[in-house]
C-alpha cells in the first residue's frame, strides 16, 4: 500500500483481531502512530511505567534487531509462573514482532514509513497457554491483520451495526433469553 491518502499522517491508527482458539489463542490490540503523535506519548509512557505483573519492552525479530515500526509489546495478562513468561516474551513477542514485519514486506505498512511510525501491541497471553509454536502462530497472524484491519478503518459502522443483535465473544455468548430483540431499540 502506498501511503498517497495521508493515512499514516498525523492520525493514529486502532486495531483488534483474535485469532485461534482455546488457550493458545491470540488477542491483540494495536495502535499505530507517527512519532511526534499521541501514539508516542502514550508509547513513551508505557515504556517507563512498568508495573508489578506487567514489563512493556521492545519487540525484536532476533536478539538487538527490533522490528520495524519499533513496537512495544505490552502484555495484557500478568505474567504468571515460568511457563506463562516464556508463552508471553518468547512464543508472542516473537509472533507480534513477525506479524509487524510481514505487515511491512505486505505494505500494510509502507516500508518507507516504518522508521517514522511507532506501534503499540497490546498482547493477551492465555494464563494455560501450552503450546509455544501455536502462540507464536497465533499472535504473528493476529498482529498482521489487526494491523490490517486499522489500515482499512476496519470495522465499518455499519458493520458493527449489522453485528449488534449478535454479540458474542470466545468467552461468552448470551443465551437467548439474555439477548435483547434485534429489531428492539436498545
Amino acid at each position: 500500500m502506498t501511503d498517497t491518502s495521508g493515512t499514516y499522517g498525523a492520525s493514529v491508527l486502532i486495531g483488534e483481531s483474535f485469532t485461534g482458539s482455546g488457550p493458545n489463542a491470540a488477542h491483540l490490540n494495536t495502535v499505530l502512530g507517527r512519532r511526534g503523535s499521541a501514539a508516542e506519548a502514550a508509547w513513551a509512557t508505557a515504556l517507563a511505567t512498568p508495573r508489578a505483573g506487567y514489563a512493556p519492552f521492545v519487540a525484536v525479530l532476533q536478539p538487538s534487531l527490533p522490528v520495524k515500526p519499533l513496537t512495544l509489546f505490552v502484555n495484557k495478562a500478568d505474567i504468571r509462573g515460568d511457563t506463562h513468561a516464556t508463552m508471553t516474551w518468547g512464543a508472542a513477542q516473537a509472533g507480534v514482532a513477525g506479524g509487524v514485519a510481514d505487515a511491512v514486506a505486505e505494505g500494510i505498512i509502507p516500508k518507507d514509513a516504518a522508521d517514522d511510525l511507532l506501534l503499540i501491541a497490546a498482547v493477551w497471553v492465555d494464563w494455560a497457554a501450552y503450546d509455544a509454536d501455536e502462540v507464536y502462530r497465533n499472535n504473528r497472524a493476529a498482529t498482521r491483520n489487526a494491523l490490517a484491519a486499522g489500515a482499512a478503518g476496519e470495522p465499518t459502522v455499519d458493520a458493527v451495526l449489522a453485528a449488534r443483535a449478535e454479540v458474542r465473544n470466545p468467552f461468552y455468548t448470551p443465551s437467548v433469553e439474555a439477548a435483547p430483540n434485534a429489531g428492539a431499540a436498545l
